[in-house]
């Protein structure tokens, strides 16, 4: 029996198909401004799927895209908004722990417009300064390269929290981060910075068994979880794009996923989940076969 920690899956998808509302650049956070107590409501499904952590709904709460929408003076509130949400629905539940979103900077999957080091280290850890309090951890997501993990791990710092790494691998190429560099050379990166585990996310569930093999010669917790877009669109790596530019993959259904997710836990991940376009049934299926296979959610 192994102890398996259990995330969440998608939010902002997951917030963006329910409120019914045309994407924007701001996405779940746009969501969370027009319907609020929608956040919360999925994290409450989540949990009553099986999650044991809650992820808050900051990724995509930063200055650089407020300030596009004139909006950058609701930072704060926002980040409150987003994590009282979460709280309240690991309170409601009973039980488990609350995960401090740590987003991108500027866009998703584009390493080159990750800012220089010490403004990229100040935004992020103006973020935990403000999350801290109130979070039990941080999750540093969709991490690019490795000069974005340098700057996420030491802003979070500002936090006092444990830091979960999470990066984003090559769709094809599971052993290379989207900027082309090698995961391997995370491995110092993430103990020099005392991160308290390594995790790929949002990418392509068949290219995190690769990510996997490598992250088990790290010595630390490992582990995954994935997303359901047929690809990284042209579109979407454009300048403030939306969501309409991706789209689902109608054949990653939660028993199709979680046959891949259990690949994973096979080679000795002990944290997993789902990211975009996975949702509450996939988490419920998730946590169903982990305890059929003998494992213990913790």
């Amino acid at each position: 029996m192994t102890d398996i920690a259990l995330l969440d899956g998608g939010m902002g998808q997951e917030m963006t198909a329910r409120s019914g509302d045309p994407p924007t650049p701001l996405w779940s956070t746009q969501v969370m401004l027009d319907h609020p107590g929608l956040a919360q409501a999925i994290h409450a499904d989540y949990f009553a799927a099986g999650a044991t952590v809650a992820t808050t709904n900051t990724y995509a709460i930063h200055h650089d895209r407020l300030l596009k929408a004139g909006l950058d003076h609701r930072f704060a509130d926002l980040h409150a908004q987003a994590v009282s949400e979460a709280r309240a629905a690991r309170d409601a539940h009973g039980s488990g722990r609350v995960a401090g979103s740590l987003g991108p900077l500027v866009a998703s999957y584009r390493p080159e417009t990750h800012p220089p080091h010490g403004e990229a280290v100040g935004k992020y850890a103006e973020i935990a300064r403000l999350n801290g309090p109130d979070v039990d951890l941080f999750i540093a997501e969709t991490v690019a390269s490795l000069a974005h993990a340098r700057a996420v791990l030491e802003g979070a710092e500002a936090g006092g929290k444990p830091v979960w790494l999470s990066v984003t691998v090559d769709d094809e190429d599971g052993t290379r981060l989207r900027s082309g560099e090698s995961i391997s050379d995370i491995k110092d990166i993430a103990w020099k910075a005392n991160a308290g585990a390594i995790l790929a996310n949002c990418s392509a569930p068949e290219a995190m068994a690769a990510a996997m093999g490598v992250f088990k010669g790290f010595g630390l917790p490992f582990g995954a979880y994935a997303n359901g877009f047929t690809a990284i669109t042209k579109d979407f790596l454009k300048d403030s794009p939306t969501v309409a530019a991706l789209s689902a993959r109608p054949e990653m259904t939660p028993a199709l996923y979680v046959d891949v997710a259990m690949i994973w836990v096979g080679m000795g991940a002990t944290i997993v989940g789902g990211c975009c376009e996975t949702g509450p049934a996939h988490i419920a299926e998730l946590a169903r076969r982990l305890r059929v296979a003998g494992h213990r959610v913790v």
